[in-house]
C-alpha cells in the first residue's frame, strides 16, 4: 500500500535533488541504492549480473539510478552505491532481529551460509573515498570478508556475555524450511557480491569482530 511513497521518495525526490545540485554547479552526486535492485534472495552477484528487482523498494531504487544516469556528463559525476545489509549501533532491521534471536534463543540453528554485509563506519569511509576521488559509476561496498548468520549470532552473544549453543538438528530444520519459507531463505541463505572489490578494501577501517562489538 506504500508503493507510491517508495517511488515518490526513493526515485522522484532523488532525481529532483540531483537536478537541483547540477543546476547549482555541484560536481558529484552520490546515491545510496541497494542490493535489492537484483531481486535475489540467494546466490552470487557479480558486475555482470543484470538487475531484476521484485519489490517496490528495489524497483524504485533502480528507476532512480536510471534517471540519475541520464544527468551524468563531463561536469556532473553520478556515483551509485549498492551496499548489502548495513549494520551498526542503534540500527534497525535485519541486524536487530538477529541480535534479538541470538540473545533469546537457547539454541541457535547451525547452518553454513555466506552473506555480504557492511559495517556503517566502513560504508562511511567508502563514501569519503569516492568523494575524494570524484569516482563515478556503480560500486558494491562490503566488508572485507563474508560472514555466516550463525557466526554473526555467536559474536553477538559473546559480546553480550551470553553462552551460545548451536544445534545441528535445528540447522537441518532450517535448511528444509529454506525451500518453502522466504524468511528462512533470507535469514539463512547465501547472498554475496563476488568479484566486485574496490581498492583492495582499503576503506574497511573496522574488521568484522570489532564491528560487532561496536554495534552492541
Amino acid at each position: 500500500k506504500n508503493a507510491a511513497l517508495y517511488y515518490s521518495v526513493n526515485c522522484d525526490l532523488a532525481a529532483e535533488t540531483a537536478e537541483k545540485a547540477k543546476a547549482d554547479g555541484v560536481r558529484q552526486f552520490v546515491f545510496l541504492s541497494s542490493m535489492s535492485v537484483y531481486g535475489k534472495e540467494t546466490g552470487r552477484i557479480t558486475t555482470d549480473t543484470v538487475p531484476c528487482p521484485k519489490s517496490h523498494y528495489g524497483k524504485s531504487k533502480l528507476l532512480a539510478e536510471e534517471k540519475l544516469a541520464a544527468l551524468a556528463d563531463d561536469d556532473f559525476t553520478i556515483t551509485v552505491l549498492r551496499p548489502p545489509m548495513v549494520y551498526g549501533k542503534g540500527c534497525k532491521g535485519n541486524f536487530n532481529t538477529l541480535k534479538s534471536l541470538a540473545l533469546k534463543l537457547p539454541f541457535f540453528p547451525d547452518v553454513k551460509n555466506e552473506r555480504s554485509m557492511i559495517y556503517i563506519d566502513n560504508l562511511s569511509a567508502f563514501v569519503k573515498m569516492v568523494i575524494d576521488r570524484c569516482a563515478g559509476g556503480v560500486f558494491f561496498p562490503q566488508n572485507r570478508t563474508y560472514c555466516s548468520t550463525v557466526a554473526m549470532a555467536e559474536m553477538i552473544a559473546d559480546s553480550a556475555g551470553k553462552k551460545f549453543r548451536k544445534s545441528r538438528l535445528l540447522g537441518a530444520g532450517v535448511r528444509f524450511l529454506r525451500c518453502f519459507l522466504p524468511v528462512a531463505q533470507k535469514g539463512f541463505g547465501s547472498l554475496v557480491y563476488e568479484g566486485t572489490e574496490t581498492a583492495d578494501f582499503e576503506y574497511c577501517v573496522c574488521e568484522f569482530p570489532d564491528s560487532i562489538r561496536n554495534s552492541m
